[in-house]
């Protein structure tokens, strides 16, 4: 028991050890009993599925700002847990909407069935809780040992809000991915899908024998993650901004995830009416690039504050986007 109380980066072992096992029973839930069998996902069923994790986030917020209120837990800078984690979870949520449209082109590419990409996408995340935590634990041990790598991440943020602002997205080219072609010249990668299948026994071309072979599933998973570690550059300074609690940056990253991948079929299906959001995502990333600074500066601005001008810049611009393209509701995404 003893064990349970020590603490790691910042927490008692028990408090980790908690959340990593609601996220595996979550994980266990959605793959062993709603999705025991592959099938398409319809926009329905991924709305109602994304409510779930959402609602499931939000109690576990409630949770966590009930443990701090209570004094059983606080944070290492200061800062409300509550309102630091609600402020990361929104802002995770709303920079991974831009993941949702390139995951999608990486199921093109390598055309795999929606029945399949469910399954892809959730074993994915077991990736991701590995990932972002080994980010995570970097950038804790940065910013505790250089505190002033603040400022860089703040520099950073403000470069990019800007640079989002000032240059225009362009479609990237899958097949021109430094990482596919290195895992199709380094490993063996079958032409064909095999249902859900991430590797399979084929016959080697130059012996005949049956040899281990990589399925075009795996491949479309590797980049996935990939992808996602490129949008993480972005989204952990963001939160390491908004608190250095290393265990409420981890979770509202894990909990936001959780949910993005449930909400994945209906926001690909609708992804081009949030033609406008990556400018409101660009001035939240400006904000708590100046954030950063103001607090080094002149003292920690309110947490509640910062929570406030995230959620409205957020909520302005995904409300403006569905305005904007109203024309084409009925539309798809191509």
């Amino acid at each position: 028991m003893e064990f349970l109380l020590l603490e790691w980066v910042g927490k008692p072992i028990w408090m980790w050890g908690g959340f990593l096992a609601i996220v595996i029973a979550l994980l266990a839930f959605d793959l062993g009993v709603l999705h025991k069998e592959d099938k398409e996902m319809g926009i329905q069923e991924s709305l109602w599925l994304s409510a779930f994790y959402i609602a499931f986030a939000m109690v576990y917020g409630a949770a966590i700002w009930w443990a701090y209120d209570a004094g059983h837990i606080t944070t290492s800078d200061g800062t409300h847990a509550g309102i630091t984690y609600f402020t990361g979870y929104f802002i995770e949520k709303a920079l991974s909407i831009d993941n949702v449209f390139v995951i999608s082109l990486i199921f093109g590419y390598f055309a795999i069935p929606r029945k399949y990409q469910y399954r892809a996408l959730v074993w994915g995340i077991i990736a991701v809780i590995i990932l972002r935590g080994i980010m995570i634990a970097v950038g804790a041990a940065l910013v505790q040992e250089y505190s002033w790598i603040l400022f860089i991440f703040g520099a950073f943020l403000i470069g990019t809000g800007i640079k989002m602002l000032m240059v225009p997205e362009t479609e990237p080219d899958i097949s021109k991915n430094p990482v596919v072609k290195f895992m199709r010249k380094h490993m063996r990668v079958s032409d064909t899908l095999h249902d859900e299948k991430f590797f399979v026994r084929e016959p080697d071309p130059k012996t005949g024998k049956l040899a281990l072979t990589a399925t075009p599933l795996f491949l479309a998973l590797i980049i996935i993650n990939i992808a996602d570690l490129i949008f993480a550059v972005d989204s952990v300074p963001a939160i390491f901004a908004i608190t250095t609690d290393t265990f409420i940056v981890y979770t509202a990253n894990i909990m936001a995830i959780l949910g993005l991948r449930a909400l994945y079929f209906a926001l690909a299906a609708m992804v081009h009416r949030f033609e406008y959001l990556k400018y409101a995502l660009a001035m939240v990333l400006v904000f708590i690039g100046v954030k950063i600074f103001w607090n080094q500066i002149f003292g920690k601005l309110d947490p509640a504050f910062s929570l406030g001008v995230t959620g409205a810049l957020i909520a302005g611009g995904i409300v403006f986007s569905l305005y904007k393209t109203r024309d084409q509701a009925g539309g798809a995404h191509k």
